[in-house]
């Protein structure tokens, strides 16, 4: 027969939580405090008592746990000193090792027990396979102890490496007529090496559903401003039928959230406050049957609505005013208290809202007077009056950075240049002259602070220098001039006579002879120059009197300290020379014009020898 009841009960219920609302605990059994060791009531348990150390089959109710190599550990009620749990080796033998009557419940009623369990069993005891897991069953029974209202199991509980208290729930409902169940517990394992485990804090509770209180505005409190008082709303009940198909309602009402009081006929969903002065807290009971509305065991009570009157702050606190320069970020400040914001305009009174929620604003050099208004986090309560802030910006001086070059070996003036200079009062360089001017002869970086009294700005000047240019080489490429220079800006123009200047540094057609080679930058008067003698052998000449190549001239030979030439035709006839002197050949000989054909020629100068030869064209 008790077999057969198990089996049914296993299909009745299973372990969980009230999903609702769960109402005052209104049966707790903690098992007290105390050092010494002491027996449950009789017919609580069928399980032998013991003092000490409890052997298999035994219990004992203590704050001590200290043996078999279990967990040390403290009860799991929290802020009792030396408190008890009970404790439970396993019998050999399945079966019931705890029960217990509760009373004073209400019939058609949903109640929540509940109960925290530990395995004593470290998972690092000697135990095969660490132990005997412990694994209890949890059943309700009517009084009359005949009829299950549900029960649950916790499955194989495992030892753990640390304690670790879990928490364990069954939901049941009283029937029509009934006030009281008996709670079993029962030892689905056997004893032996583990299944020890230690039991606290049985707690039995109403289970109603989770009932929310809101406003007109669907809000669930409400904050006024005290000066909006007298207060008055109509509050609604809404329940989330989790639990009740059916419900009814006791209004209350509470000055401090604490302690709570009925209001008289108000037992409707919805509820209409009186004209309101203070901060006033409210709630509903919730039960499913009227008859249980009035008992505590057997109602629940909804979320709680606050109607809270919100003092208006004070004006912020001012920080000062601010006279500063008008590059200066630094901002205006006022101070509050930590639930108060503050929201800045531009008048004492309505005008522009500038900027929320800051106890700082920055003008951004904008000069005025701006004001500062309190707002209470909750109600957004304003104070009655804003905190006026006045922002002065003083005039600075107005400088522009350059970068700048000058010419090598020259002086230049550098300039502070101000675009206000009548606010200036002083001036100050880093070369130490306090001139608005100074002439400066050494490239770097020169600066000058501008002072106009209180304020002052520094301007920066990079002076560059353009470096004379220098002469490398210069080459004859055939009748072309070839100046190679170099300077640090490029920008180089050149010359052959010293007054005519052009950016190409190659010269075309230039007739041989002693040059002056003149090399200068763009934007500077110095000229170098260097000494160039152009000499080079014609390949060609036309003796036809057009003026244009018309004699075989070696221009510039003279300038060399010894030279030598001489023209042969082909068979090796000597048609002319000369030595240390110009050289000019008009394709005659015995004044007599040649044909046309090459004719060989062999120069030497300084005691370089230079052959080949010139084509003669008519």
């Amino acid at each position: 027969m008790i077999f057969l009841n198990l089996t049914v009960l296993k299909l009745q219920a299973q372990l969980g939580f009230c999903s609702g609302n769960s109402g005052d605990p209104i049966f707790t059994e903690t098992f007290g405090t105390g050092t010494t060791s002491s027996p449950l009531p009789s017919g609580t348990t069928t399980y032998t008592f013991s003092g000490g150390s409890p052997s298999d089959g035994f219990y004992t109710v203590s704050s001590n746990s200290n043996w078999f190599g279990w967990f040390d550990i403290d009860d799991h009620t929290g802020g009792d000193a030396n408190g008890k749990m009970l404790i439970v080796n396993a019998d050999y033998t399945a079966g019931e090792f705890y029960r217990t009557t509760i009373s004073g419940l209400c019939e058609n009623t949903t109640y929540e027990f509940s109960s925290w369990m530990i395995n004593l069993l470290p998972n690092t005891s000697s135990c095969p396979n660490g132990g005997i897991p412990i694994n209890v069953r949890f059943e309700i029974w009517d009084n009359t102890d005949t009829n299950p209202l549900a029960s649950g199991n916790t499955g194989s509980i495992n030892g753990t490496s640390s304690p670790n208290w879990v928490q364990y729930a069954l939901v049941f409902q009283t029937e029509p007529g009934q006030t009281s169940v008996i709670l079993k517990m029962l030892n689905n394992g056997v004893g032996g090496c583990g299944n020890d485990l230690a039991i606290d804090d049985i707690v039995f509770k109403t289970c109603g559903d989770t009932v929310t209180i809101e406003d007109a505005s669907n809000s669930t409190n409400a904050y006024i401003c005290e000066d909006q008082f007298p207060f008055s709303t109509q509050l609604t009940a809404i329940p989330d039928f989790a639990i009740f198909s059916s419900h009814f309602y006791q209004w209350q009402e509470s000055v401090d959230g604490i302690n709570w009081v009925d209001i008289v006929g108000e037992n409707n969903q919805n509820y209409t406050t009186p004209a309101l002065n203070n901060t006033t807290f409210y709630r509903v009971l919730v039960a499913e049957d009227v008859v249980n509305l009035a008992n505590s065991s057997c109602n629940s009570s909804s979320e709680i609505f606050e109607i809270r009157a919100i003092t208006l702050p004070n004006a912020p606190a001012s920080n000062g005013d601010l006279m500063v320069c008008q590059n200066d970020n630094t901002p205006l400040r006022v101070n509050v208290p930590t639930d108060v914001n503050v929201n800045w305009y531009d008048a004492a009174v309505g005008g522009n809202l500038l900027q929320t929620n800051s106890t700082i604003y920055n003008p951004n050099g904008v000069a005025g007077i701006y004001y500062a208004e309190a707002e209470t986090r909750l109600g957004g309560c304003l104070s009655t009056s804003r905190t006026a802030l006045e922002a002065t910006y003083f005039e600075i001086p107005i400088v522009t950075d350059e970068t700048l070059e000058f010419c090598e070996n020259t002086t230049i003036t550098l300039s502070a240049n101000p675009t206000n200079p009548g606010i200036v009062t002083s001036y100050l360089w880093s070369n130490g002259a306090i001139t608005e001017q100074i002439d400066v002869s050494n490239p770097g970086a020169y600066t000058v602070r501008v002072n106009s009294g209180t304020c002052s700005v520094t301007k920066t000047i990079q002076l560059n220098q353009i470096d004379n240019p220098v002469i490398e080489n210069v080459t004859s490429d055939g009748n072309e001039i070839v100046i190679n220079a170099t300077s640090n800006t490029g920008n180089l123009l050149y010359s052959l006579n010293g007054n005519i200047f052009q950016p190409n540094n190659t010269f075309f057609n230039v007739d041989g002879g002693l040059y002056t080679v003149y090399v200068k930058d763009r934007d500077c008067s110095h000229i170098t120059t260097q000494t160039y003698l152009h000499f080079y052998i014609p390949k060609y000449f036309t003796p036809n009197n057009d003026g244009e190549n018309d004699a075989f001239d070696l221009k510039g030979i003279e300038y060399y300290s010894s030279s030598f030439v001489s023209i042969f035709n082909r068979y090796g006839k000597l048609l002319k020379s000369s030595r240390n002197r110009p050289f000019s050949w008009n394709g005659t000989f015995n004044n007599e014009l040649l044909p046309t054909d090459d004719y060989w020629y062999i120069v030497v100068i300084d005691g370089q020898r230079f052959t080949g030869h010139v084509t003669l064209k008519h």
